[in-house]
């Protein structure tokens, strides 16, 4: 199942980079060989340089591929490093949840609820912020999975 997360999410990152490469390609063409850039350039490809970041961060944490200091770690034995592990995966779920999921869910409600849109695109804002919910979705599903490993790990004393 992890593996099908993963390709989903390098699949959907890879069509968001090209949409934002067609963007910004279309934008450098209207500036500097039609001599008037379109408006909605730009703002396209802050909105979705945001969803690459953010979808590309829940990725990195599925991918362990994340920045970490090791320096305690090292010094633990393996039943303490286990137990570190645990406490790190707790902080994280709560961050995650308290963050991305209670919080981003509630700015999403209120950007809709506010009718609040982007000025070049009159995009709802709501669908910009919906990025955060939909990361801490699979932060939590990666985080879950590898609590449910470290927990029988911890178990049988591994």
């Amino acid at each position: 199942m992890k593996d099908r997360v993963d390709n989903f999410l390098e699949w959907a990152m890879a069509f968001l980079l090209g949409i934002m490469v067609l963007d910004v390609f279309w934008g450098v063409i209207t500036r500097y060989l039609l001599e008037s850039q379109s408006s909605w350039t730009d703002e396209l490809a802050r909105f979705l340089l945001v969803w690459l970041s953010i979808m590309g961060a829940a990725y990195a944490s599925g991918k362990k591929l994340h920045i970490a200091i090791d320096l305690l770690p090292k010094s633990l034995n393996q039943k303490q490093q286990n137990y570190l592990d645990l406490l790190i995966h707790l902080i994280v779920l709560l961050f995650t949840v308290a963050v991305f999921l209670v919080g981003g869910i509630r700015y999403v409600y209120i950007s809709f609820a506010l009718g609040q849109t982007s000025p070049a695109l009159q995009l709802p804002i709501g669908f910009v912020y919906m990025v955060l919910p939909i990361s801490g979705a699979f932060i939590l599903y990666y985080k879950l999975s590898e609590l449910y490993i470290l927990l029988k790990k911890i178990k049988h004393g591994n």
